[in-house]
């Protein structure tokens, strides 16, 4: 029987250091797990973090090319604009020198006319004198 009881009680302690066994593996698998679930939920919010700065940055990015494409357009536009303007103000331009040369022109032609007015009169006037003396 003494060996009987012996065998009993080193089943005992078998069975006694294997459950301190289990539960140390349990205690110490427990908190592994959770730091583990911790550091794959801390990697999912650092990565939502650098989509939204990305998405923030890119937002910017894109509404300044957008806006860098509007300017870009109403620039050529003005510039259509100003060339149309400038051909329009060099057309006035030479149909104000145009009218004024011809202003000078009538200028001339009634200063001439009224010389040749002048001189007709002096002529006819010249002729009545002599046809009468």
């Amino acid at each position: 029987m003494k060996n009987g009881k012996a065998t009993a009680e080193e089943d005992d302690f078998e069975s006694s250091l294997l459950r301190i066994i289990q539960q140390h593996q349990q205690d110490s698998a427990s908190p592994r797990h959770r730091t583990e679930e911790a550091r794959k939920e801390a990697l999912r919010a650092a990565k939502r973090v650098s989509e939204l700065l990305v998405e923030a940055v890119d937002g910017g990015v894109e509404e300044s090319f957008t806006n860098e494409k509007r300017i870009d357009v109403e620039i050529r536009s003005l510039t259509r604009t100003a060339t149309r303007f400038l051909r329009q103000t060099d057309q006035w331009l030479a149909l104000s020198r145009s009218l004024n040369s011809s202003l000078k022109e009538i200028g001339d032609f009634e200063n001439w006319m009224t010389t040749m007015d002048y001189d007709c009169r002096t002529i006819a006037t010249a002729i009545a004198n002599i046809h009468s003396a």
